[in-house]
């Protein structure tokens, strides 16, 4: 079960990424404009973030299994639909479509090891969780690269989507067979309990602050944009007196005050907003370094951060062997460590040259340091949480995340892009060197959040 859903896991994650080193050939090959081309990139990132919720509370009411074998269905025949698109208006639709897919099977992944594991065998599951949740990330950008150097049988960058047919095709066979079964009359009690009110509500504010910003950058930050981020912190303050009434009244809401409350769960949530769009800021520039900066070719570019990976994954399979009484420093201490890394990393290029030593041991450490912090503060954060509440904890952390990766993209892509004066390795190298500069504070900033209000460590 937990190979299954993981990676299911992996295949959705890895799409948030894989494009980004394609999108040079996209644009070429299919004559996509700037706007067109943020949209193939950007549109499942967007139906991805907004539907996350919705996914996470339609998997606690309709089941986990069920929605997570819908989830694929859909995420499947939308990326065959994006591999066989002959223009940018079908790609970018079928985009939209494979975020509704992730985001309806996203959810039940946590939910699924929530319910189904216990005690020690919790902690290695969400261990692997973790470890799959970020390594996605960078390995969205090393397999597509190779996917798209490689050219396979001409087919340029179709592979990059056409690569999870076969993968989704054998989990909605196998996820059929081996998933556990759902409560039986779960969909019938669903109708009576599904909050809509509030789901209309998040899902406005959470687009409202989604769209600008994935498109902010590209079309010079619209007065229609910050109108738009305004009205979103608006909705969210309607969104909660809705459900604070709501469950005064007796009624169901999308998240009860005790899952609020369990686990200290504003602080991991920030700390999981911190870590991920570090991650994901971090990524993005140095995409844009490798490949227009210096010249890289896909492939080289995508290798270039196996290290990060690794030590990521290598981390968040082996940190729950350290003592318990350990666990809440290594919040603080993963934070410090990617915010001297992503200094190291920023150094190594600012001048202008390629990679070298310094720059795959600074790689190291920011995978390992956001390794610690991302993965101790997600199994601290769930050990309070009645299994019970699962889809409601699931919702709320994995939904940070995504949210925290687009908060990244957008604030240090931007830094990035105001600081190009022409785009030689000279001139991007000292681009990235600002973004370097804003990744280690951020993290110092996670250093401090990660020393508030430690979380229980869970007992086996």
């Amino acid at each position: 079960m937990l190979a299954i859903v993981l990676t299911g896991q992996f295949m959705a994650l890895l799409d948030v990424f894989i494009v980004n080193v394609a999108a040079p050939t996209i644009s070429a090959e299919l004559g996509a404009s700037g706007s067109e081309l943020q949209l193939i990139i950007a549109g499942y990132t967007i139906t991805y973030a907004v539907l996350l919720i919705t996914g996470a509370r339609l998997g606690g009411l309709l089941g986990h299994r069920r929605m997570f074998l819908a989830g694929v269905t859909v995420f499947t025949f939308a990326s065959l639909a994006c591999g066989l698109a002959q223009g940018t208006g079908e790609l970018i639709a079928f985009r939209l479509v494979q975020g509704v897919g992730a985001a309806i099977m996203i959810p039940q992944v946590l939910s699924l090891i929530q319910r189904n594991f216990t005690g020690a065998a919790r902690v290695r599951a969400l261990g692997a969780y973790s470890a799959v949740l970020a390594v996605g990330a960078a390995a969205g950008q090393i397999v597509g690269g190779i996917l798209v150097s490689a050219d396979l049988l001409g087919t340029s960058w179709r592979p990059v989507f056409l690569v999870n047919v076969p993968i989704g095709l054998a989990l909605m066979v196998l996820g059929a067979k081996l998933l556990p079964h759902d409560e039986p009359g779960a969909a019938a009690r669903a109708r009576d309990v599904l909050d809509r009110g509030g789901l209309v509500l998040l899902g406005l504010a959470v687009s409202l602050f989604t769209v600008p910003l994935v498109l902010g950058e590209e079309l010079d930050w619209p007065l229609w944009g910050w109108f738009s981020l305004a009205a979103s912190a608006v909705l969210v303050a309607v969104f909660a007196g809705y459900e604070s009434r709501l469950g005064r009244r007796g009624g169901a809401p999308l998240f009860p005050a005790r899952v609020l409350r369990a686990g200290r769960m504003p602080v991991a949530l920030v700390r999981t907003v911190l870590s991920m769009s570090t991650n994901g800021g971090f990524l993005l520039i140095l995409t844009l370094h490798l490949q227009s900066g210096l010249g890289y070719s896909a492939q080289r570019t995508g290798l270039s951060f196996v290290p990060t990976a690794l030590a990521f994954g290598a981390v968040g399979l082996t940190w729950q062997r350290l003592p318990r009484r350990w666990w809440p420093g290594l919040i603080p201490l993963g934070f410090a460590l990617a915010a001297v890394s992503f200094v190291t990393v920023g150094l190594a290029l600012k001048s202008g040259d390629g990679t070298g030593p310094a720059f795959f041991a600074g790689g190291i450490g920011v995978g390992a340091g956001l390794g610690f912090a991302f993965n101790t503060n997600l199994t601290l954060a769930l050990a309070t949480v009645d299994p019970a509440d699962a889809p409601h904890a699931s919702g709320l952390l994995v939904t940070a995340a995504q949210l925290g990766i687009l908060v990244g993209v957008a604030t240090i892509g931007t830094l990035y892009l105001h600081q190009l004066t022409g785009m030689t390795p000279q001139s991007s190298g000292s681009a990235q060197w600002a973004g370097a500069i804003a990744l280690g504070a951020t993290a110092a900033v996670g250093v401090v959040a990660g020393m508030l209000r430690r979380s229980p460590v869970p007992r086996r």
